[in-house]
């Protein structure tokens, strides 16, 4: 025999002599009413270089900086790029960073355009790469709620 208990709603079950045995709780069935949300994080790849070489007045402060220190700015590449930031003191490090970033986006081009690119213009191909990373790195999140109805 089920009864109400006047305490919070929760049901009693009494054996046949009418003394309490044990409480049940509530149950509610899972699924009916609840909200999902999804996430989807959505990064930029393809195509060519976002700028140019020589496109240095968009940011001039990492210009200055490749121009005045580019190994302070070979750092923050390596930083930026997810390694530790002792890589560009290895020799050909900052050259593998500019093919490893050119095939994580999957930009257009040759290993031999960036050996070119590196060791004709140091400071320029350290600020290209820089621009590139900030740019690409930027995710766009959106989310999306769905809302279960009972029918």
């Amino acid at each position: 025999m089920h009864q109400m208990n006047s305490s919070g709603g929760q049901e009693v079950e009494q054996n046949a002599t009418g003394s309490e045995k044990m409480e049940l709780p509530v149950m509610t069935q899972p699924g009916l009413g609840m909200t999902t949300t999804t996430v989807t994080t959505i990064s930029q790849t393809g195509g060519d270089w976002s700028t140019g070489l020589f496109d240095v007045c968009g940011d001039t402060s990492t210009f200055l900086m490749g121009a005045f220190v580019p190994c302070c700015l070979d750092l923050s590449v390596a930083h930026q790029y997810g390694e530790c930031m002792c890589l560009p003191l290895l020799p050909g490090s900052t050259f593998a960073m500019r093919v490893g970033i050119r095939e994580r986006f999957k930009i257009r081009g040759s290993v031999c355009e960036d050996w070119t690119t590196v060791y004709c213009c140091y400071p320029l191909a350290l600020c290209q790469m820089i621009r590139e990373m900030k740019k690409r790195l930027k995710t766009q999140t959106y989310t999306v709620s769905t809302v279960l109805e009972s029918s």
